[in-house]
């Protein structure tokens, strides 16, 4: 699919976020802290962070980490970095040393913008580094470690100090200039840092706001980090629309992110299955008017369908489940509200510029209701990995992406995915979907969150484990469950091991690390 347009002159990114800052300078982009940062406040800061670094000799295609929560700072860096002609470089601030260190050494990061609410960050400054490190705090306010303070290139009170150029305001950028890289594994070794371009950007950004019913001046509640391909679709989409976001970078007092929803009389809001999962099962949803939500945002992993109908009910019914990948920048399908009960258990239909295809391990076309591999095309697939291309020439191919992901369509087109090609159980004769045994699982009211895996056998191969997380106050029945079970799946679908845990290991996205599962089995006498 071609790109939008070649020039920003026309359109972009940057180009939508500078209309929308001149129409809209007074009112709030960003609300974090009990305190308003406004369209105009957040685009001069950017402006300043370009001419900041462009002064200190940052050139076209640059590459600048980005170690930051969530702050108004990371977005004037983000949007600075691209008026400055460099590329952004986010990363996961729960990270390690060694992470970080790989990340930037393998991007090869020119300037880095951090601030010290990530541990890792006093470490990160001792010891000889080839990046100049810009701190997102200012010195004087104690939150810079006296150690680091000297290591430093700059901190914000310099970036605040900084006379706009005037050339900043004239910056081009085409479609296939590289706009950031954000690293999906591989921190050692193969690194797979996925390259999105402008054009990337402004193709998600519009097929996204196809799809939803975001307005200018919607109040949107956001705890999604900004540095993960959702996050940062959901930063742009409501910045180019007009709306406020209001951050939340902690999930650990759900009755307050809930109150904050009624409180804030908060228009949208956006999570992944687990997101739901704690709220609806901690935040004292139903002591809360929620009637102010006009659209709730779904993707990052299948939900069961007794948590939509959950969401549905007790949150809103204008529920959109969504479906995407890093390497498609950030969406590929939507599953619109009027179309769940009718289509429950998908993730929708391509959205607007993207086209989707299921095959077989031969490369031929599945049939309607054929499960296969999901491949996708569109404006908004990256141009492949950074510096990494035996794993660009394995997803990447004729500017289609093998997304990994199994899947059939229906008669109507509509997508249902079966999970991770990876994930794919594999006992004795049989190809079993976790996915669909956690469905089943997810069913009994007792249930807060499950996830099922496949452990090593000798003799089938591998056998089925699910691990439960129970709710408040219930025990768990583990004959009550595999009881179930028998009543609505196949006997090879039965999990040999059902196991209790206190919490399911997950990214800072919300994603279950189902990798980690199998060592909680190990740890046990």
């Amino acid at each position: 699919m071609p790109a939008e347009t070649s020039d920003m002159t026309k359109d972009s990114l940057l180009a939508r976020i500078r209309q929308r800052a001149a129409q809209a300078g007074e009112q709030a982009c960003l609300v974090a802290d009990g305190k308003a940062w406004s369209y105009a406040d957040m685009w001069q800061d950017a402006r300043r962070v370009a001419s900041f670094l462009r002064g200190k000799g940052l050139q076209q295609g640059d590459r600048v980490a980005l170690v930051a929560d969530n702050s108004p700072q990371y977005v004037a860096v983000f949007y600075g970095v691209l008026l400055a002609g460099g590329a952004v470089v986010p990363m996961n601030t729960n990270s390690k040393l060694r992470d970080f260190d790989n990340w930037m050494a393998h991007c090869g990061a020119r300037f880095a913008f951090v601030d010290f609410a990530p541990r890792e960050m006093q470490k990160l400054l001792q010891g000889e580094r080839a990046v100049g490190f810009i701190a997102t705090q200012q010195r004087a306010d104690g939150a810079i470690p006296e150690p680091q303070q000297t290591v430093l290139l700059a901190d914000w009170s310099d970036i605040q100090s900084t006379p706009v150029d005037p050339a900043i305001d004239e910056q081009d950028a085409s479609a296939d200039d590289l706009a950031c890289i954000i690293y999906t594994s591989g921190t050692t070794g193969n690194p797979k840092g996925v390259k999105i371009s402008h054009g990337n950007l402004l193709a998600n950004v519009n097929s996204i706001l196809a799809a939803l019913p975001i307005q200018p001046g919607d109040r949107f509640l956001n705890v999604l980090p900004f540095y993960y391909s959702y996050g940062n679709s959901v930063l742009h989409t409501h910045i180019v629309q007009g709306a406020t976001l209001y951050l939340e970078n902690s999930l650990m007092y759900p009755h307050s992110v809930v109150a904050r929803l009624q409180s804030e009389a908060i228009t949208g809001f956006a999570g992944v299955p687990s997101t739901f999962a704690l709220l609806l099962s901690r935040g004292k949803v139903s002591e809360h008017d929620l009637s102010s939500l006009r659209y709730v945002l779904q993707a990052g992993g299948a939900m069961t369908v007794p948590l939509i109908r959950e969401v549905m009910e007790k949150m809103s019914q204008s529920l959109y489940v969504m479906y995407g990948q890093t390497e498609a920048t950030a969406r590929l399908t939507c599953l619109p509200p009027e179309r769940l009960e009718e289509k429950l258990g998908s993730v929708g239909l391509p959205i607007q510029g993207v086209s989707i295809e299921i095959r077989r391990p031969d490369g031929t076309l599945c049939a309607v209701g054929e499960e296969g591999e999901l491949y996708a095309q569109g404006g908004n697939v990256a141009q492949g990995y950074w510096d990494n291309a035996t794993a660009t020439a394995e997803t990447f191919s004729n500017g289609w992406l093998k997304t990994g992901d199994l899947g059939r369509c229906d008669a109507d087109g509509f997508l249902f995915l079966q999970g991770r090609r990876s994930d794919m159980i594999k006992s004795g004769a049989n190809r079993i979907s976790p996915l669909e045994i956690e469905e089943v699982i997810s069913e009994l009211p007792t249930i807060e969150e499950v996830a099922v895996v496949g452990l090593p056998d000798e003799v089938l191969g591998q056998t089925i484990a699910a691990f439960v997380v129970m709710k408040e106050g219930q025990a768990l029945d583990i004959k009550a469950i595999k009881k179930y079970c028998l009543d609505n799946l196949a006997s090879y679908k039965i999990p040999k091991q059902i196991l209790k845990v206190d919490v399911l290991p997950k990214t800072a996205s919300g994603k279950i690390r189902k990798h980690l599962l199998a060592e909680l089995i190990e740890d046990k006498p």
